[in-house]
């Protein structure tokens, strides 16, 4: 029993090893294909990249000379001012080393030879003739070939004896003067030294190799410098004994293709890549060794034997350990289950300790607004919060330092603290010292609050806030602007800090955004900064405030395109649009400077014309005058309240005073056409006010006048 027990233990080894041997097969031809289609694809790769870099070059020296083009062909009357052309083309264009304009022979017989050359030599730009006799340009292939062609041409490569003296390529292209006349030939010389250090560098693998041939052939580049420029590919290979896969390479490069062609030579294999340059008749060719794409394969073969035994050796104790891991592993994903559920259930408190329906408050007109927290992970440390109380809202936003459970807990800490403290107090600025007091009293953790904090007072259209170190929220009014703050600490770092409250004046139609630095500082792949310049951006045109939310979380979205999130992301936004307007004056008649803002103000939320503002404002200007003048006895301190009310198809003003009764809509009409004998004195003021408004009424409500101005629309 014990020996059929080691006869099929020893079978379950040899099936083992007949396994893993196959295994191994199976795992060499999947490595050998799979290496062969990454050699494939880092040669391919590499020869698109490194065409892109040349054709970047050709690109720029094409686009140098044909933004030339019209000004040499202006020139063409002037043929002593074609150096300028040529000067002009080297001195703005870096890739062009040399160039020139050169006229095609007896051209209005003015010179038999011109051709004016300019070259960088060193930092200089120099400038010498083409035009001799032992240069004879009108023979060179740059000059003859676009004349002939009628286009643009890539010279072959040539060391340029006479002009540039380097090797060197040209583009040139045929100039035809205002008369249709071919006039010239524009070139840009380009040095291919460039080239050489471009395509040298080239490494897909160590012993790979590149070479660049023209387009007769010729070899541009090569490790070997020797044969540079020397002799044509063809012209080698024909002196070669063992020529297996060559010939058919050279006439694939000579033709133009693209693709790989496996070659032999003195009995080794390598594969060459090749592709062509667009336009130039350059070809590029990549040569990898066989040996340099699957050596470090063969390497490890003679390793795989060792390794199967071992292999053999270790499937007993990885069995072993395998159910002991399946163990641990079935009690640490219950724990992680566990946790998870923790967190979601989290999310959920924490995400229902701020406001999510919207809009708010429904059955206001006054108000747009929209708000979202975004966090980076399952809970975060962003805030907002908003309440209506005495027609003032209250709202705030906060950033807790940090990430996770600990940011929530202080989130919710901090918002609880602003909505009891909020409830009885007014100040912003005594809400944020005693929310500051109060964090800092029980911060061990030693983290903080960036935070901030404002009232707007929804029927006077004015804003009082304070800014404990928050990101300045932007005001959004004819102009996007950053709302102007004094700095102050965040909340948490030092109790008994003296917070600085500020106030400004809220219009109709104006907005704010507050957000947190989740916003501007979301990252892309690239870890760029979607910064404030691209917020501002998204801010820009009349949209409601969930669009603006939508269009800010869209652009967002587009530029971190799916990068993963860094910081937890809140936005508020709220639009302001009252349907009233209230203003205090005392009985002072430099207070009357006040009027024409408050008119054109009321006029912009009736949706009325700002050129009605003026009269609108006559009108008003001389009621409140007549009050100021006559409700209050010389020396009595008072005051008249105005307000603009917005109904449908009418905007009416109402002033109101505690002054003496008087009612100024009892005197009658004055007759204008009256001689002044025979005028009343007075009246004039009223009757101006009632030829401006569709309604004048008076009232004596209590002790105070009340006088309303109604214009219809």
């Amino acid at each position: 029993m014990k020996r059929l027990g080691n006869l099929k233990a020893l079978l379950l080894v040899i099936i083992a090893a007949v396994t893993l041997e196959a295994t191994a097969l199976v795992q060499l031809y999947f490595s050998q294909k799979g290496i062969r289609e990454e050699a494939d694809m880092r040669a391919e790769s590499q020869l698109d990249a490194t065409r892109n870099k040349i054709m970047d070059v050709i690109d720029q020296a094409e686009a140098a000379v044909r933004n030339s083009v019209w000004i040499a062909q202006w020139c063409m009357d002037y043929p002593d001012s074609l150096v300028l052309v040529c000067r002009r083309l080297v001195e703005d264009n870096p890739v062009v080393v040399g160039s020139t304009v050169a006229l095609v022979p007896g051209y209005k017989a003015r010179k038999p030879l011109f051709a004016p050359y300019v070259f960088r030599d060193g930092d200089e730009l120099k400038t010498l003739s083409l035009a001799t006799p032992e240069y004879d340009y009108p023979s060179k292939e740059w000059f003859t070939k676009p004349l002939e062609l009628g286009q643009g041409y890539w010279s072959e490569p040539y060391v340029d004896e006479g002009g540039g003296e380097m090797l060197m390529t040209t583009f040139s292209i045929p100039i035809r003067d205002k008369n249709g006349t071919l006039a010239a030939v524009l070139t840009a010389d380009i040095s291919l030294e460039w080239l050489t250090e471009l395509v040298g560098n080239v490494k897909v693998y160590p012993q790979a190799f590149s070479i660049m041939l023209s387009r007769s052939g010729r070899i541009m580049v090569s490790p070997a410098e020797t044969l540079v420029m020397k002799k044509t590919v063809g012209e080698y290979v024909a002196q070669m004994d063992d020529t297996t896969g060559l010939t058919g390479l050279t006439q694939a490069l000579m033709s133009g293709e693209e693709g790989s062609i496996p070659v032999q030579y003195k009995g080794a294999t390598s594969y060459v890549y090749f592709a062509p340059v667009e336009r130039t008749g350059w070809s590029m060719s990549i040569v990898i060794p066989e040996d340099d794409i699957y050596g470090s394969l063969r390497r490890i073969g003679g390793m795989v034997f060792f390794l199967q035994i071992l292999g053999l050796l270790m499937i007993i104790l990885m069995l072993r350990s395998f159910f002991k891991g399946q163990a641990r592993y079935n009690a640490l994903d219950q724990k992680r289950q566990r946790i998870e559920g923790e967190l979601h259930i989290a999310t959920g408190i924490q995400m229902s300790m701020v406001p999510k329906t919207f809009p708010p408050f429904p059955e206001r007109h006054d108000l747009d607004m929209a708000a979202t927290i975004v966090p980076a992970k399952e809970v975060g440390g962003d805030l907002y919060d908003f309440f209506i109380r005495g027609e003032k809202l209250f709202f705030c936003v906060g950033d807790v330092s940090g990430k996770g459970v600990p940011a929530s807990l202080v989130m919710a800490v901090t918002r609880t603290t602003f909505r009891n403290l909020s409830a009885h107090e007014d100040s912003p600025g005594r809400i944020v010292k005693a929310m500051n007091d109060n964090l800092s009293a029980m911060n061990e953790s030693d983290m903080f609050v960036t935070f901030f904090c404002g009232v707007l007072d929804l029927a006077g259209g004015n804003l009082r806030y304070c800014n404990a170190g928050h990101n300045p929220p932007m005001i959004l009014t004819d102009a996007i602007r950053a709302l102007p703050i004094t700095p102050n600490l965040p909340l948490g770092i030092m109790g008994g800090y003296d917070f600085q409250e500020q106030e400004v004046p809220f219009h109709y139609d104006d907005a704010i955004f507050l957000y947190t630095d989740g916003l501007t500082e979301a990252e892309n792949a690239e870890h760029e900064q979607f910064g404030e310049q691209r917020m501002k951006n998204a801010l820009h045109g009349r949209k409601s405030a969930q669009e603006h939310l939508e269009n800010i979380k869209e652009h967002v979205a587009a530029f971190v395109d799916g990068a993963p999130q860094s910081d937890d992301l809140t936005i508020l936004f709220i639009h302001y649009l009252p349907t009233s307007l209230r203003l205090t004056l005392p009985n002072e008649i430099g207070q009357i400077s006040q009027l024409p803002g408050f008119v054109e103000e009321a006029v912009k939320m009736a949706g009325l014309g700002q050129d009605l503002a003026p009269r609108l404002n006559l009108a008003l200007e001389e009621a409140v005058t007549n009050v100021i003048d006559y409700a209050y006895p010389a020396g009595t301190l008072g005051k008249v309240e105005l307000s603009a009310d917005v109904t449908p198809g009418a905007l009416t003003f109402t002033l109101v005073d505690a002054g003496v009764p008087f009612d100024p809509t009892a005197r009658g009409e004055v007759d204008i056409n009256a001689s002044v004998e025979d005028r009343q004195i007075g009246g004039l003021g009223i009757h101006l006010v009632r030829q401006i408004m569709d309604e004048v009424k008076y009232e004596r409500r209590g002790d105070n006048n009340v006088l309303i101005l109604t214009k219809k629309y």
